[in-house]
């Protein structure tokens, strides 16, 4: 009795490791002592041990007649299949669970488990309002049982739907619901650290980047009290982590994230996430200018079946590969459908058309974004909306409506404390005074903005290859022309004649495909070159 009380306690103290080896102790063990066992070995990602000891579980309750705590069994049974990549198995024990209730009989309220996997499956089949349904259903179980885990998932869902539908004001009301139910500790551990992740997920797609950082808070608070906790649902927080360690600027700090979160998931469990984690890994190494390493995390993570656009498209970009990145991120938004997952390619893909001289596909992304930051209505994606307008303006040559929106999504990125993309704001800023003939005013934009690049280590631009195959000559005029200097102030700076310095403009324009000196400038600005 002795150790099994003290398994307990560890258990109670969420010391997942110590319940472990404690409970293994005292065996054999009653049934409550055998589900927390259980939940022990899930929280830690020792799947297979999980998976062995629900089997036991969903066993001894159809024996004893438990047909209500047998289908909650089979609900995380099902869940641990999942992670192990064995989704037809999950599925044949929620369909066994199923057919516990007698036919006609009011089924236990713990159906409502049974109904999560449907209610996900809706979503992910893009059908929201199908899955607020499912989500409804088992939100009155929740109620009916008074059970917070049940009840606590149900609402997550629903918001998650909402948001889906448009209805962004009352998703994010339900999310918020749903956390203040975990925050208050009435729900098990892996209903905890699920919806924490869930819900920063939502508000990552959302680009409802305040309440990600504020929940990435909690969850982090979360986790330090249980430095036991290493399940799965620990690498997909890091994940989420070093997303938004990227955009607010720590850099390293994302880098040990993400490689935390690729060894987690990369370990005999949770393999099915590990793209997303060397995806972030990648990310971080594009933006610090490490070439190499960047296209060895992206090549890992679509080899695990995760993303690699718009990343690696911008990844080639930087190399002057405009062709190949042009007709990846193409692809890309081709394949994709719903705007919010659209709204994550529509940056990458503006500045690359721009790049590729198509200004005709960049300001019709640009007014996509628009109407998906009007529909949706959040402050990320606002400014991206505004830095790609102001930037299609900017390379159109109209840097009277390229600025106001560019200031506009400087004080946004500011803001959200996004220093990366306030900085790259700030040299479109710089380029649209330079071409209003605000020299004074250019300068010190751009100034700042460099600092800000150089103290966050990003690469410099103006490292990129040529673009447009450009001679080392026209790449030296072209610099000239960004800077707003004349043919004969060219002429002098270079030694060479008014003519030469004709012949070498028109071939910019041409190469190019511009009509004049104000777009081939901001075409220098869009590849980084001054």
């Amino acid at each position: 009795m002795d150790t099994l009380e003290r398994a307990r306690e560890h258990h109670r103290r969420h010391a997942w490791v110590d319940a472990c080896a404690a409970f293994r102790a005292a065996e054999p063990l009653a049934v409550d002592d055998l589900e927390r066992l259980a939940e022990c070995t899930q929280v830690l990602g020792r799947i297979d041990d999980a998976v062995v000891l629900r089997q036991r579980l969903y066993a001894g309750y159809v024996s004893a007649g438990a047909v209500g705590p047998a289908m909650r069994t089979a609900f995380y049974l099902a869940h641990a299949l999942v992670v192990k990549d064995e989704p037809a198995l999950a599925g044949g024990w929620l369909a066994r669970a199923h057919r516990l209730a007698p036919p006609g009989a009011t089924p236990p309220a713990e159906v409502g488990y049974l109904l999560i996997p449907e209610a996900e499956r809706r979503f992910g089949a893009g059908d929201p309002a199908a899955a607020f349904a499912t989500a409804t259903e088992v939100a009155a179980f929740g109620g009916r049982l008074g059970d917070p885990d049940l009840t606590a998932i149900a609402v997550h869902i629903q918001g998650r739907a909402r948001i889906r539908q448009g209805r962004v004001v009352e998703g994010l009301a339900l999310l918020d619901e749903a956390l203040v139910e975990v925050s208050s500790g009435t729900t098990a551990a892996p209903v905890t650290s699920w919806i924490y992740c869930s819900v920063i997920d939502a508000c990552r797609e959302l680009h409802e980047l305040r309440r990600a950082r504020e929940w990435t808070l909690a969850l982090n608070a979360w986790c330090d009290a249980r430095p036991q906790y290493t399940g799965v649902f620990s690498a997909v927080c890091r994940i989420h982590r070093a997303e938004l360690l990227l955009l607010g600027g720590d850099w390293p700090g994302a880098v040990r994230e993400a490689r935390l979160a690729c060894d987690q998931l990369t370990t005999g469990y949770g393999s099915a996430l590990a793209g997303a984690a060397h995806y972030q890994l990648a990310e971080a190494h594009r933006l610090r200018g490490d070439a190499a390493g960047a296209a060895g995390a992206y090549r890992v993570a679509g080899s695990f079946g995760g993303p690699t656009q718009p990343g690696l498209a911008l990844l080639w970009l930087a190399q002057g590969r405009v062709e190949a990145a042009a007709a990846a991120v193409r692809r890309a938004l081709g394949e994709t459908e719903h705007p919010l997952a659209r709204a994550r390619l529509l940056p990458a893909y503006v500045e690359i058309m721009l790049a590729a001289t198509d200004l005709a596909a960049a300001r019709s992304g640009a007014e996509e974004l628009r109407g998906i930051a009007v529909a949706f209505d959040t402050a990320g994606l606002r400014a991206r909306r505004a830095y790609a307008v102001g930037i299609v303006h900017l390379n159109a040559g109209d840097a009277d409506a390229a600025l106001p929106e560019l200031r506009r999504a400087g004080a946004l990125w500011r803001e959200l404390a996004a220093p990366y993309e306030a900085a790259r704001t700030g040299i479109g800023i710089g380029l649209a005074c330079r071409m209003l003939g605000d020299e004074a005013s250019a300068t010190l934009e751009l100034d700042t903005a460099r600092e800000t690049l150089g103290r966050l280590g990003a690469v410099d631009p103006a490292a990129r290859p040529s673009p447009a195959g450009l001679s080392p000559r026209e790449l030296e005029v072209l610099r000239l022309v960004a800077a707003g200097r004349s043919n004969r102030a060219i002429a002098d700076t270079l030694s060479i004649s008014d003519r030469t310095v004709e012949r070498h403009v028109s071939n910019i324009l041409t190469k190019f495909g511009v009509d004049s000196r104000t777009a081939a400038a901001a075409y220098a600005f869009a590849h980084g070159i001054r």
